[in-house]
């Protein structure tokens, strides 16, 4: 009698051991076939713009081969309202902080000064020398250190959207050129 409760007793710990194994991989098994407890929510608010080319083929009239390599580029259209435009994305940038240096604006049409931080090529800065179907006044596109757009925005969009985005993008993709410094290597 003892000898087969000790069996039994050995026979529930097998089970209790393969149950805790076994039951989240057939919970999440349950969870994708069956789409149960699967959160539907967006986390960027820009859209994706598969058709809009790198930044290197874009039809300005002055395209800068200044960009810092590896810097993100937040280009903007300025032929709408420059002046609140500019100081929008100059407060944007300066919100920042410690990673408003792996952040170039490109201002593309418009006049004015340059504000902190803001790339506006050659004398006349960039214009478009014919407007693409991909753009529209006021539109802002957010660009990788290779040059390809990211996300793209509207004019309405508002600052603290894009600020989500661009501090996510630049938390997820840590910048190549400090990795010696966090690695101790000072070559």
């Amino acid at each position: 009698m003892q000898e087969a409760m000790r069996i039994r007793h050995q026979r529930f710990k097998l089970l209790a051991l393969i149950a805790i194994f076994a039951l989240p991989v057939i919970a999440a098994w349950v969870m994708v076939q069956w789409r149960i407890g699967i959160p539907e929510q967006r986390t960027a608010h820009g859209e994706l713009a598969p058709d809009v080319p790198q930044l290197a083929q874009w039809p300005l009239v002055e395209l800068t081969d200044s960009l810092d390599e590896g810097d993100w580029v937040l280009a903007f259209d300025c032929s709408v309202a420059c002046a609140e435009n500019a100081d929008r994305w100059w407060r944007l940038h300066r919100a920042l902080g410690r990673e408003a240096p792996r952040v170039t604006r490109l201002r593309i049409g418009g006049a004015g000064e340059t504000l902190p931080g803001e790339l506006l090529p050659g004398e006349i800065g960039a214009q478009w020398l014919d407007v693409p179907d991909w753009q529209a006044p006021g539109q802002v596109w957010l660009l990788d250190p290779r040059g390809q757009v990211v996300l793209t925005y509207g004019r309405e969009v508002g600052e603290r959207d894009v600020m989500d985005d661009l501090s996510h993008l630049l938390r997820m993709n840590p910048d190549r050129r400090s990795v010696p410094e966090r690695n101790g290597d000072t070559r």
